[in-house]
């Protein structure tokens, strides 16, 4: 039997009062889960992708300066003079491939997938 059919004046105002309370809670919960625990994810993932960006520019930076040293040093006596520009040139070109290859691998079906 409701509160309405035992005494013939609908519901109190306390458990109206109660579940209107209960109402404003459910909604601010279901907020809370809806916008701040994606925006913890997305957080979590741009700070791995930017210090994995970090490192892995730092790492290419460091192996085409090894990589000009080398070719530098090998090929003291082809490069001297007018030809001194091309270790430059090639050390760009596998920097420009390498990072086409890197940029060509990341894709927007896996921005958007939920870690596993």
């Amino acid at each position: 039997m409701s509160s309405q059919d035992r005494d013939g004046q609908g519901p109190s105002p306390d458990t109206e009062a109660t579940s209107i309370g209960d109402m404003v809670d459910l909604v601010k919960d279901y907020a809370r889960q809806e916008t701040l625990g994606p925006l913890r994810g997305a957080g979590r993932w741009l700070a791995f992708g930017a210090a994995a960006a970090l490192c892995i520019g730092m790492g290419l930076a460091l192996v085409a300066l090894g990589l000009l040293r080398l070719i530098q040093s090998v090929g003291d006596d082809v490069f001297d003079g007018a030809w001194s520009f091309v270790p430059y040139l090639i050390v760009l070109v596998l920097v420009g491939i390498a990072t086409a290859v890197a940029v060509s691998r990341i894709s927007k079906s896996t921005l958007g997938k939920e870690p596993s």
